[in-house]
């Protein structure tokens, strides 16, 4: 069976349809090719802007973490400066006090004068750096993260009140640095 087209002439091509169709699918899958090439390059682009954005941020990162333990190093290093200069006075008048009473140049009066004046001087320097006492008043309510019961004892007062303070106590900035030591009153 041959197609009457063709017997007349050779040249003409037995289904221009399906050449037609073959010619369609080749364009397309052509197209869709360079949109496939198209779209990978714009995602190495992306890609590679990506990478660089997280390279960025990572030092970024690297460098803030690495300033961070520079300040931390340097604040542990230097946190006592401002004490060891308030201090520095207290030692002085110490070292003034035990040079006169040497020599037998001072008198006891003066002595004890110049102690109470050297611990004023320690106690604002304490003060200054938020070591705070802690002294409390005979009645007070016995606190547990402030005060340390070394014993429990009759009394009038209320139970569980502070009778005496054997020793007082210190805050470092609301921290608590030493308990008081103090007597309680036992329930009646």
């Amino acid at each position: 069976m041959t197609d009457p087209r063709q017997a007349a002439n050779p040249s003409v091509p037995l289904n221009d349809s399906a050449e037609a169709n073959e010619a369609a699918a080749a364009a397309a899958q052509a197209e869709q090719a360079d949109a496939t090439l198209a779209r990978i390059a714009e995602l190495e682009a992306k890609n590679v802007e990506l990478a660089d954005a997280y390279l960025r941020a990572k030092a970024e990162a690297d460098n803030t973490r690495r300033r961070a333990d520079e300040e931390i190093a340097k604040s542990r290093k230097f946190a006592v400066e401002s004490f060891a200069e308030a201090m520095l006075p207290v030692k002085d008048s110490l070292e003034l006090a035990i040079a006169t009473h040497a020599s037998s140049q001072g008198t006891p009066e003066q002595l004890i004068e110049g102690v109470h004046a050297t611990l004023r001087q320690l106690g604002q320097a304490l003060e200054r750096n938020k070591v705070l006492e802690v002294n409390p008043p005979a009645g007070t309510k016995f606190d547990p993260h402030q005060h340390q019961a070394i014993s429990v004892v009759p009394a009038e007062q209320e139970a569980n009140t502070v009778v005496a303070v054997l020793q007082k106590g210190y805050l470092i900035a609301e921290r608590v640095l030493r308990p008081a030591l103090v007597t309680v009153a036992a329930a009646k």
